[in-house]
Parts: C-alpha cells; structure tokens; sequence
C-alpha cells in the first residue's frame, strides 16, 4: 500500500496593499500617458496645420483634374462641379491633335531644355563649389564674389543683350537658344560651395592626394559622392525652374519649337478661350513634374539623412 505524503504547509503571504493615486498624481499620469502617445495639444495642432497644407496644395490639382474632365458647358456652371467627369480621355486627344500647337513636340523639347540644364548645372556647380571650397588658387575669393553679384542682377535686364547674342550666333528661334544661357547657375555654384566646405573634410582629400589621386579623380570619387544630396536638391529646383520658364522660351523659341509653358499659352490665346482644352493641357504639363517628386524624393531625403549621420 503506497503511501502518501503530505507536504508542508505554505506560509501565507503578504499582499501589499496598494493606495489609490492622488487626484494630482492622476492628472501627471493622464499627461505622460498622452504625450507618450502623441495626443498632446501641441501635436494635434501640428496634425491640423499640416492637414490644412496638404489640402490648399492638393485642392488646385484635384480641381485642374476635375475641369480637365468636364466639358466646357461643366466649367462655367454655377456651383462648378466637385467630382471629376467622363472626358478626359477626350479632352486629352483635344490638345494632342490641336492644329494651332504642337503640344507633343512642346512636351519633348520641355524634357530637353529641363534634363539637358539640370545635369549641367549639378556638374558644373558642383565642379565650381568644390573648387572654391577646398582649392587654393589666386583670385578665388574675387571669382566668388562676382559669381555671387551675378545673382543680383534681375533675369529680365539680360533678355535685351542675351536675344541679340542669339541672333549673333544664328540660334534665335531654335531649341538651343533657349538651354545655352541657362548651363549653370550662380546660385548652384554658391550652394554647392558651402555644402562642400562643411562636409568634406581637408584631410579627406589629402589623403586621397597623397594616395596618387588627381584633382579630378578625387573629385568623382570622392568628393561628388558626399555631395549627393546637396546635388539632388540643387536638380529638383533646376528642373523645376528650366520646366516652368516661360519669359525666355517665349522670346527666342518660334511655332515650331515650343516648350509646354509656351504651348500652354498659346492655348489659350485668341478670341475663345476652350477652357477644357486649357484645363487638359496645364495637367499634362504638370505630370512631369509630380513624376520626378515622386521618383526622387525618397532618395533626397535618404541622402540627407546618411549625410546628416557621422560614422
């Protein structure tokens, strides 16, 4: 017969008695609580000035795509529609097969002007900048101080002498009339120059140096790269510049050699303004340029940020 032990008895235990917080231990509670999940007043004003940004900046786009979509008889009623219609597609075909503008060729050369003077202007400025931050040569700080004065000087006091040069040289009326004055920038070489001189380090090049690099290898190789984002923002904003110009295109480019602000404008000239035809146009105008935001700004803020962090 098996038997049975019993083991001992457990001792009882204490339980602490735990107080209730005080009403003003509470509220400090409550308070943590609601900025550990970011509730507090502060944030939510935060949340409510950027939901009314996204909203002024957005609206205009919805309501280009709306009227873009709509017939004419649409845009001029009254309250004007909220919701986009069935004719895009139609007014779309409306400006591709326009006779008075050659909207497909305007989008082209806009593509050329605008890639063209954006790779430019990042190469140059960057070769400007990193020469005027980190070589030494004689008249350096002279050469700054005129590239600085040149962006003193209003764009439209050059159209007169920059019009007859083009004529000169035979380009008036042509495509590169309206990229040549535009291949690099004042404001991109100054850009570029204080980037470089804060992020690069001289004994990063002199080590490069003394590995046998010349100026321009220690260039491509080492400095551009850290130059990156510096470089993305300086090419969103050219891009976004040569794109939207419409003064000097207008000026030197003739019928058959329109840009899309040119084309656009020409849309809407005459006696009869079709503001559908308008509407379709200045929206596929606009593409582009959400396009390379899209595209780009995730690599211009990554590159800020692995330029902002020290390893």
């Amino acid at each position: 017969m098996t038997q049975i032990q019993l083991s001992a008895p457990v001792p009882p235990v204490a339980v602490p008695v735990v107080e209730a917080p005080s009403p003003r231990r509470r509220r400090s509670l409550a308070r943590l609580a609601a900025q550990s999940s970011g509730a507090t007043p502060a944030s939510k004003l935060v949340y409510l000035c950027l939901a009314i940004s996204v909203l002024l900046s957005a609206g205009p786009l919805y309501y280009m795509v709306v009227m873009a979509s709509r017939p004419n008889s649409d845009i001029t009623s009254v309250p004007p529609p909220l919701t986009p219609g069935d004719q895009l597609g139609t007014n779309i075909s409306r400006v591709f097969a326009n006779q008075d503008v050659i909207f497909g060729q305007a989008m082209v050369n806009s593509v050329l002007v605008a890639g063209v003077a954006t790779i430019s202007v990042v190469v140059l400025s960057a070769l400007a900048g990193f020469a005027f931050a980190k070589l030494r040569f004689r008249g350096r700080n002279a050469l700054l101080l005129i590239v600085i004065g040149t962006m003193m000087v209003p764009v439209q006091l050059g159209l007169v002498p920059l019009y007859m040069l083009m004529g000169k040289l035979g380009l008036a009326g042509t495509l590169p009339s309206a990229l040549l004055p535009f291949l690099v920038s004042g404001f991109g070489v100054f850009m570029m120059r204080q980037y470089a001189a804060q992020a690069i380090p001289n004994e990063l090049i002199e080590a490069a140096r003394v590995d046998g690099a010349s100026t321009f290898r220690i260039f491509f190789s080492v400095v551009f790269p850290i130059l990156r984002p510096a470089a993305a923002v300086l090419g969103l904003l050219t891009f976004m510049e040569r794109w939207n110009d419409f003064l000097w295109p207008y000026l030197t480019l003739d019928a058959e050699h329109p840009t899309v602000q040119v084309a656009l404008s020409r849309l809407s000239g005459g006696y009869y303004t079709d503001q559908a035809l308008v509407m379709a146009g200045t929206l596929l105008g606009t593409l582009p340029l959400v396009i390379v935001f899209i595209v780009f700004g995730r690599q211009i803020i990554g590159g800020i940020m692995q330029g902002g962090v020290k390893g």
